[in-house]
């Protein structure tokens, strides 16, 4: 998987869109929250857990091309490396369940 197909998956998600709130970090959002960081096309960021002890299982199982986000990383968010040794099928679904934990933050009314 490339950088633009894993941009292209996340706009995929019902709801989503694409947003550039720092020059060059490219986002995608739900309603107005972030569920992934695309950042240089290299990796994709995205809320692997509730905590850093459930999030810090990727970094245990690919401790080459998964990191806890800077200063987010407390919170559950992982930096995974696309084209690495994460195969393309765990990203998707990383991607999935980032874009299902922030939709379910979301207020009703916001929700796609």
């Amino acid at each position: 998987m490339t950088g633009d197909e894993m941009l292209q998956y996340c706009l995929a998600k019902p709801g989503a869109w694409q947003d550039e709130p720092w020059e060059g970090d490219i986002v995608a959002k739900v309603g107005k929250k972030v569920f992934a960081f695309l950042g240089d096309g290299t990796t994709v960021g995205v809320k692997c857990g509730t905590d850093r002890d459930t999030a810090g299982e990727w970094l245990a199982r690919y401790p080459d091309d998964a990191t806890a986000s800077p200063y987010i990383g407390r919170h559950g968010w992982n930096t995974l490396r696309v084209g690495g040794t994460i195969p393309d099928d765990e990203l998707r679904e990383a991607v999935d369940a980032s874009y299902d934990a922030v939709v379910a933050t979301l207020p009703r009314k916001d929700r796609p």
